[in-house]
């Protein structure tokens, strides 16, 4: 079968080449260096011609605050036409707009001006009334920026502004150039960096390919400033072919070859090594492993990564009959030749494959789910939570010291003895804050999942995102993924647990716990937002208007819902009604199949036969 598959593909694969492209709208790309702008021609001697010079009167003032010239590159195309400005890193995206919004008269402010103070009203109902105080600058004047740190409920709402033209300038990062369709008449590039890494080809063109509106705009610009310094590069930049694309399975081992191994096993699909190999050489590492495999070939990675498996505990090998009638265990063949060599999954394997566990971790997860049912603390979440925050989370997390110090001495002392049990004492986060040299060795990844912990433990108890952030000094958007990431972990850890009957007391927790990071919000709220188009916004006005479960929502009258709470659409109305109903019968359902399993005669119900003497 494998061969069948390997065979079509390569018969219906065919090669497209990025300069058969041909895009809707035309795209005119610039250099801009002091004041000169060039267009880039791929005909001129060294890749550019001289365009025109910026004509716009600058004021001292404004030279030293603007020296890229920024105001004047936007302001040709702001209000009516739409632009986004490409920085190196979030605070500089925060710190260009403010600055724009500085130098622009207030005639901008009269562009769509309702509309923007209806936006600002969203951003503060979304937000329990709290309103970034850069937004609440910037949006009256038509711009915002866009980053990871806002929540993404702020991001849906500026992008459906600039969308529709409320605002007409956002300052972003280059994630958005990958990660959204936000296109722009003029796109701006403030430099040729992201972070402190210099631009590659693949990321240029990705950014300036925002540029041009199809359907709306016949021509699209792109503009990069650059200083002098980095001019040659730039060049060599905009003239060098995009960057080729490679198989990263061998980089990323454990999420890459040995999740797939395991996939491939636990589903059935290839089971024997001569299969496995099969697989892998249709794979586009295989089609690439004699540009990308120097010391190594896919036949000893292949091998390795089963190794690696089975003495983890994820995999058994099968005993197997060779040809010369001999049981064979505890080996790989080295050679192609041992094809026959078949694997199965264990228990342990089975759940790291249910619960989606990276594999770096399955075996920490493990040991950590042991060591909390020798004492579990339930008295409080915190044991718990500290169970489900994500492992690669921790990983990137550095701790403010004099934050955790005070958030760990605000617990309670069931809450401290979580936390010693886990292995982290008061005493050594008093140290760290103090700026005291330790010589006792405590694991740096403990300390920073107990600091995310704290983290989501005081958000359950507050489920106020704003509060939160401010309380940790962190970004709204990163404790908001942090959420979202708990929630998805938890629910992994939960399927994981399921497998595993000895982490049959989980079970229930986990299921409790996934809710509640999941929705965020109070426990008279939760059933509420099961119901689509219902945020937490949205489930307050519903409760504080009487409908304070799914029955009441499932009977209402959508008139009278538009009546009752503000902001709703009759569209909306009728959704939630509707939403509201199928649950209700789905629930009950459910529950009318487990009457009905109740009552059914067993299948292997005893019949007794009468005997022939009874019978006669």
């Amino acid at each position: 079968m494998l061969k069948t598959y390997k065979s079509f593909f390569k018969q219906n694969i065919t090669p497209v080449n990025s300069d058969q492209y041909v895009p809707e709208v035309e795209l005119k790309e610039y250099l801009k260096i002091n004041d000169a702008i060039y267009e880039v021609d791929s005909k001129a001697e060294n890749g550019i011609t001289f365009s025109r010079l910026l004509n716009y009167k600058y004021s001292d003032t404004l030279k030293k605050m603007d020296p890229d010239r920024l105001v004047a590159l936007v302001t040709e195309v702001i209000p009516n036409y739409s632009c986004l400005v490409f920085c190196p890193t979030k605070k500089n995206c925060e710190n260009v707009a403010e600055m724009i919004c500085k130098f622009l008269s207030k005639e901008y402010m009269k562009h769509r001006e309702k509309e923007k103070q209806e936006l600002i009203k969203n951003l503060k109902n979304i937000n329990s009334g709290n309103l970034c105080a850069v937004l609440k600058r910037t949006v009256p004047l038509g711009i915002a920026y866009h980053h990871s740190g806002l929540t993404s409920d702020e991001k849906k709402l500026l992008e459906e502004a600039y969308s529709t033209g409320v605002l007409c300038l956002l300052t972003c990062t280059s994630t958005l150039a990958a990660g959204v369709n936000l296109p722009a008449r003029r796109v701006i590039l403030r430099a040729p960096y992201v972070a402190k890494e210099f631009l590659k080809r693949n990321q240029y063109k990705q950014m300036v390919g925002r540029a041009g509106r199809a359907g709306i705009d016949s021509i699209g610009e792109s503009i990069l400033i650059l200083q002098e310094k980095d001019k040659q590069q730039v060049l060599e930049l905009i003239s060098r072919p995009l960057e080729s694309c490679y198989s990263h399975l061998v980089q990323e081992f454990s999420k890459g070859i040995q999740t797939l191994f395991l996939s491939l096993i636990g589903l059935k699909i290839a089971t024997n090594l001569g299969d496995i190999y099969h697989f892998m050489s249709g794979t586009f590492l295989g089609v690439q492993q004699k540009i990308l495999l120097k010391e190594k070939s896919l036949w000893e990675i292949t091998v390795e990564s089963l190794r690696y498996l089975t003495e983890k505990g994820l995999l058994q090998k099968d005993t197997i009959l060779t040809e010369n009638g001999f049981m064979q265990k505890d080996a790989i063949y080295k050679s192609e030749e041992g094809f026959q060599y078949s694997f199965h999954i264990t228990k342990l394997g089975k759940a790291s494959f249910k619960g989606t566990i990276d594999l770096a971790y399955c075996n920490i997860l493990y040991r950590d789910l042991k060591k909390g049912l020798e004492g579990l603390v339930l008295e409080s979440l915190l044991h718990l939570i500290y169970l489900t925050t994500p492992y690669d989370m921790a990983s990137q997390c550095d701790p403010d010291w004099m934050i955790y110090f005070r958030q760990f001495n605000q617990l309670s002392p069931a809450e401290q003895n979580a936390a010693n049990l886990v292995g982290v004492s008061e005493n050594y986060i008093g140290k760290k804050a103090s700026g005291q040299a330790i010589k006792k060795k405590v694991d740096k990844d403990i300390v920073n999942r107990l600091y995310l912990s704290f983290v989501l433990y005081t958000l359950l108890k507050e489920t106020n995102i704003w509060s939160v952030s401010e309380k940790f000094n962190m970004p709204r958007g990163y404790v908001q993924n942090l959420l979202t990431a708990a929630a998805t972990f938890s629910s992994c850890v939960l399927h994981f647990c399921e497998e595993l009957e000895e982490f049959w007391v989980y079970r229930a927790l986990l299921g409790e716990l996934t809710k509640k990071l999941t929705y965020c919000v109070k426990a008279e709220l939760m059933p509420l937002m099961e119901v689509t188009g219902v945020l937490e916004g949205r489930a307050k006005q519903l409760y504080n208007a009487g409908y304070k479960s799914l029955t009441h929502l499932a009977n209402a009258n959508p008139e009278v819902l538009i009546k009752t709470i503000d902001h709703l659409s009759r569209r909306q109305a009728k959704q939630i009604v509707s939403s509201a109903k199928m649950l209700l019968h789905e629930k009950a359902d459910a529950l009318q199949e487990e009457v009905e399993e109740l009552l059914r005669l067993p299948s292997d119900f005893p019949v007794i036969v009468d005997s022939p003497i009874e019978k006669a």
